[in-house]
């Protein structure tokens, strides 16, 4: 088995856009011999919970599953669309939930992995949403509901998140340098690994080094640990 370890987050994958599934799948069966696979969040588009038995649902689970058997950990992380994502849904696939922020040693290297979300501290209104559905208990009144309501629910936060994104400067989404700084140093970490604002690029600060990860949709993005090195690589998804 290689030790190369690849990671990769905001695929959003939904029925809607079956040839970013289809890429997904493409991209897992092309990397059965690396070592672990990072999803740093929002894997889906939304996730009503690990009893959902819409065929997006089945279908990247059994995706997930093969991949694991043949090989390569898998380790996922919570995002902002896939909050509701649990141990059952980590135990069918063979992964490890990772909490956001995690710590982890990879090709002899520490890396500092986060969604990204929580980075974006200038988004009060997000901010505030983002610790009520991480709220424990907040969480088992919403998966207490029907598949059915929780689906509804899951439509209307979708478009409130897009109404709201309409509505707020380019930057108040983004990251805010001085939390970014912050929590490197806390974590005594001099590269960070996120997704969440779909803007891939490499950024240094008095930290260290910012790697940011692509969503999927025309591209495909993703970052490659290998011999020491970090890439990030973007290729073309066929519509």
């Amino acid at each position: 088995m290689s030790q190369e370890c690849f990671f990769i987050s905001d695929l959003h994958l939904d029925e809607s856009r079956p040839y970013v599934t289809e890429a997904f799948a493409e991209f897992l069966d092309a990397r059965r011999d690396a070592s672990a696979l990072y999803i740093l969040g929002d894997l889906f588009e939304f996730w009503i919970g690990d009893d959902d038995d819409t065929h997006i649902a089945t279908h990247v689970t059994e995706l997930l599953r093969d991949y694991r058997q043949s090989g390569p950990d898998i380790f996922i992380m919570h995002g902002n669309r896939d909050f509701l994502l649990g141990e059952r849904f980590a135990s069918h696939i063979g992964a490890q939930l990772l909490p956001d922020p995690s710590l982890v040693e990879v090709d002899g290297q520490t890396l500092l992995l986060m969604h990204g979300d929580s980075l974006c501290t200038e988004d009060t209104e997000y901010q505030a949403f983002r610790a009520l559905a991480r709220d424990e208990n907040w969480q088992a009144s919403i998966l207490a509901q029907s598949l059915e309501a929780r689906r509804e629910l899951a439509q209307n936060l979708r478009n409130t998140s897009r109404d709201a994104g309409s509505r707020k400067a380019a930057d108040i989404m983004d990251v805010t340098d001085k939390e970014v700084i912050s929590v490197m140093q806390s974590s005594h970490c001099e590269t960070l690994i996120h997704g969440h604002t779909h803007r891939p690029a490499c950024h240094e600060n008095e930290a260290g080094t910012r790697w940011v990860l692509g969503d999927w949709d025309e591209s495909g993005w993703y970052m490659q640990a290998s011999n020491g090195q970090l890439e990030l690589v973007k290729f073309d998804i066929k519509q």
